[in-house]
């Protein structure tokens, strides 16, 4: 079996059928390779531009949840001041109107 080789050139000759069908084999093999990468290049892609939106969200929650603690705050003091001054006016320290 073995591949002939051309006596001038030294290279594999064409006639070669078994040589023939290993070359077709291996073009389509780095056809599927090449797909293979540029598909693997589109999924890091992916990847990357999902992680820049999931970074952007938790952004924008861990600002929301600031924001809510804040007016947790406020109104708390709200409601403090408020019974503050219903506590006062109850004792006579306000005049009513």
């Amino acid at each position: 079996m073995g591949i002939k080789y051309d006596e001038t050139t030294g290279l594999p000759s064409n006639e070669n059928a078994d040589y023939n069908k290993l070359l077709e084999m291996w073009r389509d093999e780095k056809k599927k390779r090449e797909k293979a990468e540029d598909r693997i290049k589109e999924l890091e892609n992916s990847l990357s531009i999902a992680l820049d939106i999931n970074d952007k969200y938790q952004r924008g929650e861990n600002e929301l949840k600031a924001e809510l603690a804040r007016a947790e705050e406020d109104r708390q003091y709200d409601a403090l001041v408020h019974k503050r001054e219903l506590a006062d006016l109850f004792k006579g320290k306000y005049e009513k109107e």
